[in-house]
C-alpha cells in the first residue's frame, strides 16, 4: 500500500525564527553569486565561450550566474547520451526510481530556504511566492515518486481459462524538457522528474532568464543518486537548441510549458516526421491563460475584492493562472471595482528581498515593454484605475494596474499580458457573466464568487475551464490537490499533479500467454 502524500506546508514568515532562516538563504545565495555553470551532458560537465548571463530582474546589474550554453554540436551529443543511458534506465525498478526522487526531496527540504532565495533573486519572487514554489517542487518530487510505485504493476485485465493477460506501462524514450522562467524550479521540476520516473531519460533546456536555479537542481539530482545520462542539462537558444531538439529523429516526446505562440511552434515541427524517425512524437503542452473571476450579486463582495487582488498581483500576475479579468454583475459592480482599487493601493512594490514586499519586478525587459504597451492600450480600451506606471532604472518594476469599463472582446480583456494589469467587465445577469467568462481561446482557470448554489452549478456544468474555483482565488493549485492544466490554447489538457500524469509519458503494453 503506497501512502498518500501529504503537501509540504508553506512557511510561516511570522514567526521570527523563519524570518531569520530565509535571510540566512540569501546570504548563501550571496555567497555565490556570479559563478559558471557547466552543461551536463552524460554526467560529464562541458564548459562554453557563449554563456547565458542571468541577472537579477529587481536590479538589473547584479549577475546571478553565468551558465554555458550549448549549440547544436553539443545538443546532439546530449541525445546521444540520452539515448544510450535510456537503454539501462528503462530497466531499472521502478522503486529506484522512485527512491531517487524521494531522495532529492529530502535535500530540497534541507535546502529549502536557500532554494527559495535563490527564487528571490533569480526570478524576482517575493518571500512567499518563492516558498510557495519551492514548496511545490517537493510536491512533485514526493507525488510523483508515489503515483510510479501505483502503477508500476499495470493495471488488471481479463484472463481466460489456459491464458494469462497483463497490462503494464513501458517509457517512451528520450524526452526534451523546455521549462518555463515563472515556476523556475516547481515546474521545471515537476516535468523533468515525471520523465524521469517513469523510465525516461531527458534533456532540460531551462528558461533562459533563469537557468541557475536548474543548474543547482541538476546537482540536487546527482546527489539523490540519478545515474549519468538521464538527465541532460543543455541550456541554449530556442532557435538554435529547441527547433533542433524537437525536430530530432529521436526525440520521443517534447514537454513544454510556456506560451501559447511558442507551444503552437513546436506543436507543428514536432508533428512533422524527420528522416530516420519510427514513432509519432507526444507533446505535453501547458500553454497560456486569459483567467476569469466571475462576481455574482449574491455573493461576498470583500471577498470577492480580496480574490480578484490576490489573483491579480501575486508574483506580479506572472502566472498563466493569474486572474487578469474581472467580470461582475452589473449589481455589485461599483462596490466590487472600488474595493479592488482601496487593495490594490494597499500594496507593497518593492525588492522582493524585503519581507514586506508583496510585489516584485517583472521578469526583464522584454516584458517591461510589453506589459507598459499593453497599458497604453488599456488607456484607450477602458478607464484606468489605479497604477498604469513603471520604473525600468534599477528593476523592472510596474505598479498594479486595473483598468475597469472594458468591452469584454477588448484587447485587455482577450490577450495574455502576463504582469500586473487586471481588467473589469460588467455583466448583466450571471448567464452574461459566464457567457463573457467562456468568450476567450484559453480555457485554464477561472473562479465564482457566490453564495447561490445553482450558480455554483450552473457554473462547474458551464465554465469551460481546466481548474475551477469557488469562493477562491484562480491561483495556488496544489500537486495532489487540485491537478493542474486547461482546455482549447491553454494546451493539451495535461494535468501536472494529478493521477493520470505520468501516464503521458509512458505508452501501454498487453502480454498474453497461453499454458
Amino acid at each position: 500500500m503506497v501512502q498518500p502524500y501529504k503537501h509540504e506546508p508553506f512557511t510561516d514568515f511570522s514567526v521570527e525564527e523563519n524570518r531569520e532562516a530565509y535571510l540566512r538563504g540569501l546570504k548563501t545565495v550571496e555567497g555565490y553569486l556570479g559563478q559558471d555553470y557547466d552543461l551536463v551532458i552524460g554526467g560529464e560537465r562541458i564548459s562554453t565561450e557563449d554563456k547565458i548571463i542571468s541577472y537579477n530582474p529587481a536590479n538589473k546589474e547584479e549577475v546571478i550566474g553565468r551558465v554555458s550554453k550549448a549549440d547544436r554540436d553539443l545538443a546532439e551529443k546530449a541525445m546521444q547520451a540520452a539515448v544510450e543511458a535510456f537503454k539501462t534506465w528503462k530497466k531499472v525498478k521502478p522503486e529506484f526510481r522512485a527512491d531517487v526522487l524521494f531522495k532529492a526531496a529530502t535535500i530540497l527540504r534541507r535546502r529549502k530556504h536557500e532554494f527559495s532565495a535563490l527564487l528571490t533573486k533569480e526570478a524576482g519572487k517575493p518571500w512567499r511566492e518563492a516558498d510557495a514554489d519551492t514548496a511545490e517542487a517537493i510536491d512533485f518530487l514526493e507525488f510523483y515518486g508515489r503515483q510510479m510505485l501505483r502503477i508500476k504493476d499495470g493495471v488488471p485485465v481479463q484472463s481466460r481459462p489456459n491464458e494469462f493477460n497483463r497490462y503494464g506501462y513501458i517509457p517512451l524514450g528520450v524526452g526534451i524538457i523546455i521549462s518555463p522562467w515563472n515556476f523556475p524550479l516547481a515546474i521545471m521540476a515537476g516535468t523533468t522528474v515525471a520523465a524521469i520516473v517513469t523510465g525516461n531519460t531527458v534533456l532540460l533546456k531551462p528558461a533562459s532568464t533563469t537557468p541557475v536555479v536548474a543548474a543547482k537542481f541538476v546537482e540536487v539530482m546527482e546527489e539523490a543518486g540519478l545515474p549519468k545520462g538521464v538527465l541532460n542539462f543543455v541550456p541554449g537558444s530556442g532557435a538554435e537548441v529547441g527547433d533542433y531538439l524537437v525536430d530530432h529523429k529521436d526525440t520521443r516526446f517534447i514537454s513544454f510549458t510556456g506560451s501559447r505562440d511558442v507551444g503552437l511552434r513546436i506543436f507543428e515541427r514536432s508533428s512533422k516526421l524527420n528522416e530516420g524517425q519510427i514513432w509519432m512524437k507526444r507533446l505535453i503542452a501547458e500553454m497560456g491563460g486569459k483567467d476569469t473571476i466571475v462576481v455574482d450579486k449574491e455573493a461576498d463582495l470583500e471577498l470577492a475584492a480580496q480574490s480578484i487582488v490576490a489573483s491579480a498581483f501575486g508574483f506580479s500576475g506572472q502566472k498563466c493562472s493569474a486572474g487578469s479579468r474581472a467580470v461582475v454583475v452589473e449589481d455589485v459592480y461599483d462596490q466590487v471595482l472600488h474595493r479592488a482599487v482601496e487593495l490594490t493601493n494597499e500594496l507593497v512594490l518593492a525588492n522582493p528581498e524585503e519581507y514586506s514586499t508583496y510585489m516584485g519586478p517583472v521578469i526583464d525587459n522584454n516584458a517591461f515593454n510589453k506589459i507598459m504597451e499593453y497599458i497604453e492600450i488599456g488607456k484607450q480600451e477602458g478607464k484606468l484605475m489605479t497604477g498604469g506606471e513603471g520604473d525600468n532604472s534599477k528593476g523592472f518594476y510596474i505598479k498594479p494596474t486595473i483598468f475597469a469599463d472594458l468591452d469584454p472582446k477588448s484587447r485587455i480583456m482577450q490577450e495574455e499580458i502576463f504582469g500586473p494589469v487586471v481588467g473589469f467587465s460588467k455583466a448583466r445577469d450571471f448567464d452574461h457573466a459566464l457567457e463573457i467568462a467562456n468568450n476567450t481561446e484559453y480555457g485554464l482557470t477561472g473562479a465564482v464568487i457566490t453564495t447561490n448554489r445553482e450558480h455554483i452549478e450552473k457554473a462547474r456544468e458551464d465554465f469551460h475551464v481546466g481548474n475551477l474555483y469557488f469562493n477562491r482565488t484562480c491561483t495556488g493549485a496544489i500537486v495532489g490537490y487540485q491537478p493542474f492544466g486547461g482546455f482549447n490554447m491553454s494546451g493539451t489538457d495535461s494535468k501536472a499533479g494529478g493521477p493520470d500524469y505520468l501516464l503521458l509519458h509512458m505508452q501501454a503494453k498487453t502480454t498474453s500467454e497461453m499454458f
